[in-house]
């Protein structure tokens, strides 16, 4: 069995996606940003406080290349900015990867992001026009290296069952 990676902006559902393909298959999902807490003992707002965000994508790099080596099957869900730093986006192209880029609008990403704004410090304090620019810019931005991912699954007007359905599809 390969490891399964899925990829995309903060919003196109990594998580919830994940969690719900890992009871449908009985693989386990690892969250990225979650082993790191786990590992450092600090979440990623304080490490990125208190170390910066280069020390903080070298551990979001070797924790990555932890998991893939692991012999372990799992669903691993990225960071939204994973694939954007330390040539991660290289290692989606592995083999032994199912690598699968969740495509989402930028309408669907603001949505999505609207109503959680305050527990993403990036967009926290923005107001509407703000925001869908800041996500334009980023997706415009990362969609070279998201484009690495194997497949796309586009999210947009989908249940979280019919993107679980459409991932299942390619992994048959």
């Amino acid at each position: 069995m390969k490891k399964i990676v899925l990829l995309g902006y903060m919003g196109c559902g990594k998580s919830t996606i994940a969690q719900n393909l890992s009871k449908i298959t009985n693989i386990p999902f690892l969250d990225l940003d979650n082993c790191i807490e786990k590992k450092t003992n600090l979440s990623i707002k304080e490490i990125f406080e208190k170390h910066g965000e280069i020390y903080f994508r070298k551990l979001e790099h070797e924790m990555f290349l932890e998991l893939l080596q692991s012999s372990e099957n799992s669903i691993i869900g990225l960071g939204g900015g994973t694939p954007c730093y330390a040539n991660n986006h290289l290692l989606l192209q592995r083999e032994d990867i199912t690598s699968i880029y969740l495509k989402a609008s930028i309408e669907t990403l603001y949505n999505r992001l609207v109503y959680n704004k305050s527990k993403r410090p990036l967009i926290a304090d923005m107001n509407e026009d703000e925001m869908k620019e800041f996500i334009a810019k980023h997706l415009f931005d990362r969609s070279f290296y998201y484009n690495h991912a194997q497949h796309k699954v586009v999210v947009d007007n989908k249940t979280v069952d019919e993107t679980v359905e459409d991932i299942l599809e390619i992994l048959a």
